[in-house]
């Protein structure tokens, strides 16, 4: 038996279970991983919520950094004892899972499993997202979203220190402007204060950014859109406001915008695509060209905190939960 959250409703933050669930041997091409510590996503939010369905019940959790401690039938490449992380199947808030190997990645001796559990997720997802939804180029102007949160305080270093490009960073209060700038951020707007394209146009002399990189949706997809060059791109990479809606092909015929909304399932679909992604995050850390801070450390029972802290924006970089 172990401990792991589970949901048997959706909802808020209180139908989060703590709980004993039966743990069996790995199943074929599985592996039993111990947890050392879990990842805490947005993602978590939407799945408690019911916004991305499973059947009920069922554990949360996207990612996680621990040692195998048992191998089931047809798995290769791994060993007992092996530190790994991984950063997709629901179930990785509980004290250990029987994940499936092609899942897993080995963690080189550069990164500590708190460090892993922290960015693996929100990590390959800026990885994809400057690589290969859009290529980021150095000299372009891009605007990121969030900018003080998981992913963008990775993607705003990430972009701005690895790949040379100008970050225009927007943030949800003036208590996080600092932490945007501390990212990477060349300009730091705030939702609610700045007319947000009026200063775009300003910084960009008129001419827009090359990419939006939004997570919010509904409150800000308009504004993104305004936000864009000629040809621009819009990539909606999540919801935290709600779906945006009434979305029009005469909206996207403005500016020639190209709008797209991936997810990072289809960017580590292959294991080679996986290898090359968790590659590239643990080489700008390992240099020093991202840096992870965790801010805060939620032990596991404690999730429904986590999960508020979280929803209402106290959070800022990475958090994780603690078996």
């Amino acid at each position: 038996m172990v401990k792991a959250v589970r949901i048997h409703e959706t909802g808020g933050p209180e139908v989060l279970r703590f709980e004993e669930i039966a743990l069996g041997a790995p199943g074929t091409g599985q592996a039993r991983i111990r947890h050392r510590a879990i990842g805490l996503n947005f993602i978590d939010i939407y799945y408690r919520k019911g916004y991305y369905a499973d059947a009920l019940p069922h554990g949360l959790g996207m990612e996680a950094a621990g040692v195998v401690e048992a191998l089931g039938p047809d798995v290769s490449g791994f060993a007992v004892g092996d530190r790994v992380a991984y950063a997709t199947g629901l179930g990785a808030a509980s004290e250990a899972a029987n994940v499936p190997a092609a899942a897993l990645v080995k963690l080189p001796s550069s990164i500590t499993d708190e460090t892993a559990a922290a960015m693996m997720l929100k990590g390959m997802t800026a990885e994809y997202l400057l690589h290969r939804t859009y290529a980021v180029k150095r000299g372009e102007t891009i605007m990121f979203f969030a900018a003080a949160g998981g992913v963008g305080a990775i993607a705003c270093q990430w972009a701005s220190r690895g790949l040379g490009a100008t970050v225009i960073g927007v943030v949800g209060s003036e208590a996080k402007e600092a932490e945007a700038r501390a990212q990477g951020c060349a300009h730091v707007l705030v939702m609610g204060k700045d007319d947000i394209v009026a200063r775009v146009k300003a910084i960009t002399n008129g001419v827009g950014v090359a990419a939006v990189y939004d997570s919010i949706g509904k409150d800000t997809f308009e504004i993104s859109l305004d936000c864009l060059k000629q040809r621009g791109i819009l990539v909606g990479f999540g919801s935290s406001s709600g779906a945006a809606s009434g979305i029009t092909m005469d909206m996207l015929s403005k500016n020639g915008t190209y709008l797209t909304r991936p997810r990072l399932g289809q960017y580590i679909g292959t294991r080679a695509e996986l290898e090359a992604s968790a590659k590239a995050l643990f080489d700008v850390v390992a240099a020093g060209t991202v840096k992870i801070e965790i801010r805060r450390r939620y032990a596991l029972k404690d999730i429904a905190l986590a999960h508020r802290d979280l929803e209402t924006r106290k959070t800022t970089g990475a958090s994780i939960l603690i078996p």
